[in-house]
C-alpha cells in the first residue's frame, strides 16, 4: 500500500495573534504542523509499521516548509514532496485540492490520509474536494483505520449518532480527527537522520501543470478581513442577603441582558 499524506503549515494558535486594519500582524509569528495533519502523519507511520505501507508526504508553501517536512521524516515518513510556487500564495481549498490531484496522478497511491481541517481556516474542505476531483470514495472525521487486505480498509468515524463503521475499496481518501491517535515525539536519532534525507522540490511546471490549470488566478473563495474577538466584559459581584441578591440579578437579567 502506498499512502499520500498532505501536510499544511499553520500559525501556532497557542501564541497571541494580533489583528490590525483587518489583517494579521506577521511580526513574531511562528508556524507549526497543522494539528490534524500531524495526526494524519502518525496514522500513516503506524500503517507503515503494522502493514508495511510506503509513505509519502506532500506540503505546499514557502521554503520554510522544509523544516516541517523534516520533522515528519523524523516521525517515520519515508518520502517528501515540497510544492513551492509563488502563484499559490493566495490559494484556497479548491486550488490546493487541484494541486494535490496532480501530485496523486504522478504517483501510484492507494490511500490519501489528510487532516480533517486546518487550524488557520477550519474549513475542512480540501480532502473532500480532492476526493471529488479524483472520483474516489471519501470518509471524513475518521477515528480508526483497519487494513483488511490489499484492496480494502475498514474505518471508524465519529458520526452524529455515534461511531459509524465503513468499509472502503481502495484507492480512497480519508480525513482524520485528532482523537485517532497521539502523535509521537521524534527521537533524536530520527531528527539527525532527517536532516540528510532528500526532499523533492517542485513548482507547478515540474508537476506537469500551470497556474491557469489549477485556477490560482481565480480562487473560488478568499479571506476578506480578520476581526478581533470581542473583549470579554468583567463580571459583577453581589453582596447582601439572598433576597436582595436575587432581586438585583433578576433586574439585570430582565433589563440589561434582556433574557427574561
Amino acid at each position: 500500500m502506498k499512502i499520500l499524506i498532505p501536510v499544511k503549515k499553520v500559525v501556532d494558535v497557542e501564541l497571541n495573534i494580533h489583528v490590525e486594519d483587518g489583517a494579521i500582524v506577521e511580526d513574531g509569528l511562528q508556524y507549526v504542523i497543522n494539528a490534524w495533519d500531524e495526526n494524519a502523519v502518525e496514522t500513516a507511520v503506524q500503517l507503515k509499521e503494522n502493514s508495511g505501507a510506503e509513505t509519502t508526504l506532500v506540503s505546499i508553501g514557502g521554503g520554510d516548509n522544509t523544516d516541517m517536512i523534516r520533522r515528519c521524516y523524523a516521525m517515520g515518513i519515508e518520502n517528501g514532496i515540497h510544492i513551492e510556487d509563488p502563484s499559490l500564495a493566495n490559494a484556497d481549498s479548491s486550488i490546493f485540492a487541484k494541486v494535490l490531484q496532480k501530485v496523486y496522478e504522478k504517483g501510484d497511491y492507494n490511500l490519501i490520509i489528510t487532516g480533517k481541517q486546518a487550524q488557520d481556516t477550519d474549513s475542512g474542505q480540501t480532502g473532500i474536494i480532492l476526493a471529488e476531483f479524483l472520483g474516489l470514495p471519501c470518509v471524513s472525521n475518521v477515528i480508526a483505520i483497519e487494513v483488511m487486505d490489499d484492496q480494502h480498509i475498514k474505518v471508524s468515524r465519529a458520526g452524529d449518532a455515534g461511531t459509524e463503521i465503513v468499509e472502503l475499496e481502495l484507492p480512497a481518501v480519508v480525513t482524520v480527527d485528532v482523537s485517532i491517535n497521539e502523535p509521537r515525539l521524534p527521537a533524536m536519532r530520527g531528527v539527525m537522520m532527517a536532516k540528510k534525507k532528500k526532499i523533492d522540490v517542485m513548482d507547478l511546471a515540474a508537476l506537469g501543470t500551470s497556474p491557469d490549470e489549477v485556477g490560482s488566478a481565480q480562487p473560488k473563495s478568499e479571506i476578506v478581513e480578520f476581526m478581533k474577538s470581542a473583549t470579554r466584559q468583567g463580571g459583577q459581584k453581589f453582596e447582601g442577603d439572598a433576597a436582595d441578591i436575587t432581586a438585583q440579578v433578576v433586574n439585570l437579567l430582565a433589563n440589561e441582558a434582556k433574557v427574561l
